[in-house]
Parts: structure tokens; sequence; C-alpha cells
């Protein structure tokens, strides 16, 4: 997958509790040269948060209550304010609800830089990733 775009490369927190897709980009982005930290769950994601540094964070929306990519995209913003914060997200296949249809009032309180309907594409994530670090 090694694309020849020239990307900075970034120490990346990705947090998502379906193991594989949790590998899967792992592995894509360590390919790109990217240094990858992974966390399975919210709490393994707030004791990185809490610990170390990074810069962006690709977290998955609903893992053991439907709202905990939204608490950890508020923690990480808290925490490392500039870092940029990626929500991925199924709730769409899962419940219909479309973050395109919410309004940009709504949108203030969402502490996350960008969502991502699931299933990503590599090609998508890498060119959003280069996208928020020339920002």
């Amino acid at each position: 997958m090694n694309t020849q775009r020239k990307t900075k490369k970034t120490k990346i927190l990705i947090v998502d509790d379906d193991f594989d897709y949790l590998l899967q980009q792992k592995l894509i982005l360590e390919a790109e040269g990217h240094e990858v930290i992974t966390a399975e769950n919210e709490s393994q994601a707030k004791e990185i948060i809490n610990t170390q540094d990074f810069d962006l964070a690709i977290v998955d929306l609903m893992m053991e209550d439907m709202d905990s990519g939204f608490i950890l995209s508020y923690e990480i913003k808290k925490k490392h304010p500039l870092t940029p914060v990626i929500i991925v997200t199924a709730v769409k296949s899962q419940t219909g609800f479309s973050f395109e249809s919410i309004t940009q009032e709504e949108k203030k309180w969402i502490k996350a830089d960008l969502i991502l309907a699931k299933p990503v594409r590599a090609e998508q994530i890498l060119k959003e990733i280069q996208k928020l670090q020339a920002a």
C-alpha cells in the first residue's frame, strides 16, 4: 500500500473494540511509516491519552457505550487541544443515523475534526490524515 505521497510521519493513536479493524488499520498506517499506538477500549485509550503524546487519533464511536468515541474525542481535545481527531463509525449501518444530516450548530459539541463512516478505505484514511497534517 506504500504510496508515493509525501506524508509527514506521525504517531497515531487508534482506538477500536473490533480487533480485526484495529490490526488492519495499524498495519496500513505502519506500512506508510507512521508509528501506531492501539487501544481496544475506552479505558485503555484514557490511560494512553493521559500518559503519552501522539500527533493524531482515530477513534471508533461505539465501543463499551454508544458514545465512547465522543467521550474520548473530548478527553483528547481537553488534554491535547491541537491534536486532530477522526471518529470512525458504523452507526449509520446499525441505526440509520447519518452525521451528514446534522447542522453546524449540532456539530459544535462534537470534539472531532472529522467523522467517517465505516467501512473506511485505506486510501481515504491516508488522504484525510494528510489533509489534517497540512491544516
